[in-house]
């Protein structure tokens, strides 16, 4: 791991003791998918897939998700992700939140390989109805040898 991505990971762990240290009441599950644009490596590609959210705290939000990557030019890409998000609510039910965490990027064209990321970003929830929620969400994946933007769109509903 270079330098920058230790440096990040101690700096999103600290964030993430302080914060949870205020936080003290647990809170909803919610279930949904996303549609995402991929971009690093003068590479341009569309993916989808699934997520899950769930309120450690009131303010502290851990997700999963996963995007699998359309097939372009013989290359075919996957992505795991676990992500804190430390949420700010602005009024309206709208919320906007930093986010940091880790994953894990596939590719395969001729050969088979992982990259292991620090993911940084932030997104915002808008308020659908009382169960379902739009998302906008932009991270970067700081990784060895795979640096990759990711612009995602999605909706999800508390269960």
């Amino acid at each position: 791991m270079t330098n920058l991505l230790k440096k990040a990971a101690i700096i999103a762990i600290a964030t993430t003791i302080c914060v949870t240290a205020f936080s003290q009441e647990k809170d909803d599950v919610a279930i949904g998918a996303n549609v995402v644009i991929g971009m690093g490596h003068n590479y341009t590609n569309v993916g989808i897939g699934p997520k899950v959210q769930y309120n450690l705290f009131k303010y502290i939000r851990a997700e999963g998700s996963y995007t699998y990557f359309l097939k372009k030019n013989d290359f075919s890409m996957w992505d795991l992700n676990l992500n804190g998000h430390l949420l700010v609510p602005l009024g309206g039910k709208i919320t906007i939140y930093p986010l940091a965490g880790i994953g894990i990027l596939g590719f395969t064209n001729s050969l088979h390989n992982r990259e292991i990321s620090l993911n940084l970003g932030g997104g915002i929830d808008f308020p659908l109805n009382d169960k379902a929620f739009f998302n906008v969400e932009l991270k970067h994946k700081l990784s060895n040898d795979w640096d990759r933007t990711a612009l995602s769109a999605g909706i999800v509903f508390k269960l």
